[in-house]
């Protein structure tokens, strides 16, 4: 059966108003993750789930099918999760099952075709339920994140087996990123969060990890394209 890519773009935006259609050195920002999992060998199809007019269009412009998300979807407060088992319900309906489901999320637009070719392999190979996208962490709760205890103190996230007078000898975390999600439609339907099953990851690394949230993650990411882009025309 078919391997299926979806982008979920809601119209608003607080962070970074209207974001997801914002130019990113001269591209749309959601067209970067419609062409990724266009790339992709092993993607099938590419839905874009949206509330918005204008995404619909730039989606449609880009060769991805358009899923009509629902008002009470694409709130502030909706949870995703409730957008992605409708996404899933209206491809099962309209074009019939499908076999893995990947999350290709706009905010992402650095990431590389491999990137969503690993997570694809991993779930094909039984490796878990969801493969998430994972990126070493700046910051560390065994040595360098805090938290504020009652007595207006503060104390280390977690507590380390021994002493940790180093970053590098505390154990190594990582931030989840934003670049690739996978599972199947039956884990969406049958579960209510990413972490209700088995979990792996795939690594990637920071300069394909910038997840635009803001004006400053999206003049980084500018950045980071525009000298992408230099680079391979030299």
């Amino acid at each position: 059966m078919k391997n299926c890519a979806f982008i979920f773009a809601r119209g608003g935006s607080k962070g970074l108003p209207r974001k997801n259609v914002k130019p990113l050195a001269g591209k749309p920002l959601i067209a970067y993750s419609i062409e990724v999992a266009k790339r992709c060998p092993i993607v099938d199809e590419v839905f874009v789930s949206t509330d918005d007019m204008e995404i619909a269009e730039v989606a449609t412009e880009h060769g991805a099918i358009v899923i009509n998300r629902p008002a009470e979807l694409a709130t502030d407060t909706s949870p995703e999760w409730l957008a992605w088992r409708h996404a899933v319900n209206w491809v099962q309906e309209e074009h019939g099952p499908f076999s893995l489901f990947v999350s290709l999320p706009p905010t992402s637009p650095l990431r590389a075709v491999d990137d969503v070719t690993a997570a694809i392999e991993k779930i094909q190979h039984n490796a878990g339920d969801v493969c998430l996208s994972i990126t070493p962490a700046n910051r560390n709760p065994y040595f360098n994140m805090v938290a504020m205890a009652e007595n207006g103190r503060v104390e280390l996230v977690m507590q380390p087996q021994s002493n940790v007078s180093r970053r590098q000898d505390a154990p190594q975390v990582f931030d989840i990123t934003t670049v690739v999600y996978a599972t199947t439609p039956s884990f969406i339907l049958q579960n209510d969060s990413l972490f209700s099953g088995a979990v792996t990851a795939v690594e990637v690394p920071k300069s394909r990890a910038v997840d635009i949230d803001d004006i400053y993650d999206f003049m980084l990411a500018e950045a980071i394209v525009k000298e992408t882009t230099k680079e391979t025309t030299r």
